[in-house]
């Protein structure tokens, strides 16, 4: 029986595709050989620069939703307001 606790038993989506691009390079990776190549380190760089993005571009639209809410609650309490004053 398999053990799900061990990260070794756990396949990745992404395990899958190293799989079928080079079962060899997939083997000597899950046996502990780390490749060397210049464009993995850009690969590594570019994703902790689109992950970086990505965070930021998740905590400004938590603030426009913030804003779009103050801005609706500014908006009815003016129509509040201007119908108070008119009746």
């Amino acid at each position: 029986m398999r053990d799900i606790g061990n990260k070794n038993s756990v396949i990745s989506a992404s395990e899958i595709g190293q799989y079928e691009y080079c079962s060899n390079a997939w083997f000597l990776q899950k046996k502990g050989y780390k490749p060397d190549s210049v464009f993995l380190e850009k690969g590594l760089e570019k994703h902790k620069e689109l992950g970086l993005t990505i965070n930021k571009t998740e905590k400004d639209l938590e603030k426009s939703n913030i804003f779009a809410i103050i801005g609706y609650l500014l908006l009815i309490i003016t129509f509040l307001i201007i119908i108070t004053e008119v009746i």
